[in-house]
């Protein structure tokens, strides 16, 4: 099937693609170096909505290619050169189109289709060039790898292959030219290690410093600068040399190293990156048709596989759901805010008043019950913005008017009394957090918002004494506050819908990940962590040594094991946040007699390090009884999973949130739930671990898998 006919079938099956034009003008080089044509790749909107290709934006630049093809061979042209619009150069596939394939032919289309047309830029008789004046990924990284030279803005702000992060392979070039262009060492740190670190992002030096691009200019006249300088490059007066590649051991540690990287982060579990890693091996010895031919298969393996199609629905959620949170209230309804209170100046309230005022920009006050703990967190908000000003994250002026807006005050009435949302963070005891809420009411004005950062407490019961419960809101946040996007917004049962849309108008000024939850013991992440880490503490208790029980839970890909995770917590919290749930639940929920030895004797958890290694702690061991009942390794991975889905059936019965994608979301932002694995419901699904524990699966079909 040729080219053209590969591409209307593809554009056939997906109808609402934004096409990408290629617009070609001609322009006379500077230096009498002869005629260029430039291809501006163009969606027709502003930066906003960057430029992508779909099968329809990948036949326009083959038009686009068949003219400039036509005036080379005719000697009109000297050069070709490919550039986007201001902002953006292009941002790769259209990700919407790959959701919709449901065959692996039509899958396989994709890949052979944007192959074909790239390939025919490294084929025109004359140079090529490419000016990467803004943001580039993926296929808009790849389409300027088949050009002969690149330029590359200092003004970019994100470069990326982050294909594996997604579930996929650089499938246009990306795996077979980087590695031949830059060595395979740098190509893996790219490809692998960045994209596998929360698909980190390169800006425009750091390109040109792994010499993906050949020359770099401001943005000011970065087209004019990079047109110069290919007449330069035409004329001979600048020649570009590239370092020579190592295809000898280097090229097997590199992708060795690359396998470390993967297997550090997933574990195996999940299989673009091995796939990626294949082909990088592969292409050593310089075949580029045979690592396209392999990008090919590796792209519709990928895309007719749940592990990409869970990627895709993780994506979604993170970049769309969270953007419009579900069941929250109108938020015309949601009130100013001018000035926040924090009850509390410990490290949690310390951290919240800053993240209030950097984001917010509004007097920020903080109190406590004596003048030495609020000049305390004081001082510690005062010297994070220290911090921030030395490693030039703001300016001298907006140092000086962050400190300007964050102060202390013994008298709550003085500080709260004008104030639009205060929230607490004291001590997590329920007799506690009432007298706060009663004392702020009394101070307050009449529609001034009382949040709670409870982890576990109930919000109805906690506003229950006040003349004014509708006012009081959960307003959960995540350990360390400045990094975790995820804000459980807990609605009491009294909890009035202007009050909710302040705090989620509130949330969105603080560009948090804000979802909904009922007001239910533990809300959601707790609640299903506990209930996870219950049943790994128990398979523990029971007699399965821990080795075994941190080796069962591996194929999770989870950031961290739970006996870490545990000690990242703190083991004093995590039985607190347990016997909560004892209280609430106490047949899913045991307390454990171990992990109250551990917290009894002040240790931070299992293991210490000696020699550089983590041991398992002798001194804690000898504390802990166990039984005599050993789980396998599989054994454990299916017990503590069934536990998971077990506790996710009863949570949406029980309305904890209005659907399973916000399950997921919450997972994904507030526990680092591996972001491959789509969340955790489309795990549970595609295990078959739902339909085992509950009867039936937790997502529709296609939701997070291939459309039937």
């Amino acid at each position: 099937m040729s080219t053209t006919e590969l591409l209307k079938r593809a554009a056939e099956l997906f109808p609402g693609e934004v096409v990408t034009t290629a617009h070609v003008r001609h322009l006379d080089l500077p230096l009498q170096a002869g005629r260029l044509a430039l291809i501006t790749l163009d969606n027709g909107f502003d930066h906003t909505k960057p430029t992508t290709f779909g099968p329809g934006s990948l036949a326009k630049l083959s038009e686009a290619l068949d003219q400039v093809e036509a005036e080379a061979a005719a000697g009109d042209i000297v050069a070709v050169a490919i550039t986007g619009k201001p902002f953006i150069f292009a941002v790769g596939a259209d990700l919407k189109g790959v959701e919709v394939l449901k065959e692996h032919s039509d899958a396989l289309a994709i890949g052979k289709g944007g192959h074909d047309v790239f390939k025919r830029i490294a084929a025109l008789p004359v140079p090529s060039f490419t000016f990467y004046n803004g943001a580039a990924m993926g296929g808009g990284v790849e389409v300027g790898l088949h050009c002969s030279y690149r330029t590359v803005s200092t003004g970019v702000p994100a470069f990326s292959l982050p294909e594996v992060f997604l579930g996929l392979v650089p499938g246009w070039g990306g795996c077979t030219i980087l590695p031949n262009l830059i060595g395979p060492a740098k190509a893996v740190k790219v490809i692998i290690e960045n994209s596998m670190s929360q698909n980190k992002q390169l800006k425009g030096k750091d390109v040109f410093e792994l010499g993906i691009a050949d020359a770099i200019f401001e943005p000011a006249d970065f087209l004019e600068q990079s047109i110069l300088w290919a007449a330069k490059v035409l004329k001979g007066d600048t020649v570009v040399t590239r370092e020579e590649i190592d295809r000898g051991k280097a090229w097997d540690d590199a992708v060795t190293w690359g396998r470390w990287v993967a297997d550090a982060k997933v574990h195996g579990a999940a299989p673009a990156a091995y796939k990626a890693l294949d082909i990088i091996q592969q292409v050593k010895d310089q075949d580029l048709q045979a690592g396209f031919d392999a990008e090919d298969i590796a792209l519709a393996d990928l895309i007719m596989g749940g592990e990409l199609r869970a990627g895709l629905y993780a994506f979604n959620l993170v970049q769309r759901r969270a953007k419009k949170p579900f069941g929250a209230p109108d938020k015309a309804l949601a009130r100013p805010v001018t000035k926040v209170g924090v009850v509390g100046a410990g490290l949690m309230a310390s951290q919240l008043a800053l993240l209030f005022a950097r984001r917010l920009q509004v007097p920020v006050v903080l109190t406590d019950i004596d003048q030495e703990r609020v000049d305390k967190g004081v001082g510690y908000v005062h010297s994070e913005i220290d911090k921030l000003l030395a490693k030039g994250r703001i300016n001298k002026d907006n140092a000086n008017r962050l400190k300007g807006l964050v102060s202390g005050s013994l008298d709550k009435a003085a500080a709260f009394g004008d104030a639009d949302f205060v929230i607490e963070a004291v001590f997590e005891e329920m007799g506690v957090k009432q007298t706060v809420f009663a004392d702020l009411e009394a101070v307050v004005s009449p529609t001034c918002v009382l949040a709670t950062n409870t982890s576990s407490l109930s919000i109805t019961e906690m506003a229950s004494k006040l003349e004014h419960p509708e006012r009081v809101v959960g307003f959960h946040f995540f350990n360390p506050v400045a990094i975790l996007p995820l804000l459980e917004i807990v609605r009491g049962e009294q909890t009035d819908d202007a009050s909710l849309a302040t705090a989620f108008g509130v949330s969105k000024k603080l560009k948090k990940t804000a979802v909904l939850v009922k007001d239910a013991p533990a809300f959601v992440v707790n609640r299903i962590l506990t209930r996870f880490m219950g049943e790994i503490q128990s398979i523990i208790d029971e007699g399965t040594p821990i080795a075994t029980v941190e080796k069962g839970v591996e194929p999770l890909g989870l950031p961290m094991s739970p006996i870490v995770l545990l000690e990242l917590v703190g083991p004093a919290i995590a039985q607190h946040v347990s016997e909560t749930l004892n209280r609430a639940f106490p047949d899913r929920f045991a307390v454990s007699e171990n992990l109250g030895k551990v917290v009894k004797a002040g240790k931070r958890g299992f293991y210490i390090w000696e020699d550089g290694k983590q041991v398992l702690d002798p001194e804690v061991l000898a504390l802990l009884t166990f039984g005599d009942s050993v789980l396998t390794e599989e054994q454990v991975l299916t017990r503590s999973l069934d536990a998971v889905a077990q506790e996710i059936g009863l949570m949406l019965d029980e309305g904890v949130v209005g659907e399973a994608q916000d399950i997921d979301l919450c997972m994904i932002t507030g526990a680092g739930w591996p972001f491959h694995l789509g969340g955790i419901t489309p795990y549970l699904d595609r295990e078959g671990v739902s339909e085992r524990v509950t009867g039936k699966k937790f997502l529709a079909p296609g939701l997070a898998s291939v459309p039937v």
